[in-house]
């Protein structure tokens, strides 16, 4: 007979190893799936200093690992696999990946976020020295400098005052005229006096001596390209949640995210949703790892009452 698990949880990022270790502790049977490495976006991050319990901040690889090895203490099982497919339509679970198929009782989701790139030629090579994100994560490292917040959205928004507060200098170029972001960033921003917008302008090119040195942009009214020389660029053009796998398998909201409150219950009885692949106001490590322990205990619920 296939082995039938208590819980298996897609993602080993903060929350994903949160529902490990609450679940392996709690004595289900629990294996975690995860494609790359333990952390998921948090190894990617130098230094986490908004986690509680480090006194000294800690880089997010380690962070991951010491994740892992936590829910590894309790019996919890790492398996490195991509997730290829699920079947939620029956009691029993199905999820094929790229080494086989598993099968479970429940499942928790937490395979992230996924910030989107502006897909700007050497980016990729840049991330960490002096492109980034994540201005919550790594906005310290700026304090005094001249940063570049490129987006108009919310979270765009959001990311300046933050700097703005920390840096000597922001600016804030997005590719219309106006901010889409919420009225209640305008007034603020607007009153900062460090914080300058370029407007109709996107990104061309990054002027880089080893790291960012600057960044080229172009003027979509008149399609001039002028430089500006910063220390930082954060980009702030959305994130894209994954969920390639899922294929109508569970509601998804207008932006793709899992709809999922604070239950963490999707719309699929013993399926869950946690951390930032689900409809939510804050997307940050510290409730990522709420996520996976509040999916757990309703899990609990639904294997206590499983037939």
């Amino acid at each position: 007979m296939e082995h039938i698990y208590d819980l298996l949880i897609i993602g080993g990022g903060p929350a994903g190893y949160s529902a490990a270790l609450y679940a392996a502790r709690a004595g289900l049977d629990t294996v975690l799936l995860e494609k790359l490495s333990p952390g998921g976006q948090m190894a990617l991050t130098g230094d986490i200093d908004n986690y509680p319990g480090f006194e000294d901040g800690v880089d997010g690889f380690t962070l991951g690992m010491k994740m892992q090895q936590g829910a590894e203490r309790f019996g919890a099982k790492t398996e490195y696999a991509e997730v290829t497919a699920v079947d939620f339509s029956e009691k029993i679970k199905r999820i094929e990946t790229s080494v086989g198929v598993y099968l479970s009782k429940t499942v928790v989701i937490s395979t992230g976020a996924n910030p989107r790139e502006l897909g700007v030629s050497g980016e990729k090579e840049l991330v960490g020295r002096g492109v980034h994100y994540c201005a919550h994560c790594d906005g310290r490292f700026y304090k005094d400098k001249t940063v570049v917040v490129v987006g108009g959205g919310n979270s765009a928004a959001a990311d300046a005052l933050y700097l703005s507060n920390l840096a000597a200098k922001v600016y804030v170029v997005h590719r219309r005229d106006s901010l889409r972001a919420t009225k209640i960033y305008h007034a603020p921003l607007m009153k900062a006096e460090n914080v300058e917008f370029l407007w109709n302008s996107t990104v061309s090119d990054f002027v880089v001596d080893g790291r960012i040195k600057g960044i080229k942009i172009k003027n979509k009214l008149t399609e001039l390209e002028s430089e500006i020389s910063c220390d930082g660029v954060f980009v702030s053009i959305g994130r894209k949640p994954a969920i390639e796998f899922l294929e109508g398998a569970v509601e998804l909201d207008e932006n793709k995210y899992i709809v999922a409150d604070e239950t963490l219950k999707t719309s699929v009885s013993g399926v869950y949703a946690a951390g930032d692949v689900r409809t939510k106001e804050l997307r940050q490590v510290v409730t990522a790892v709420a996520d996976g322990a509040v999916a757990v205990h309703h899990a609990e619920e639904h294997i206590a009452n499983f037939d």
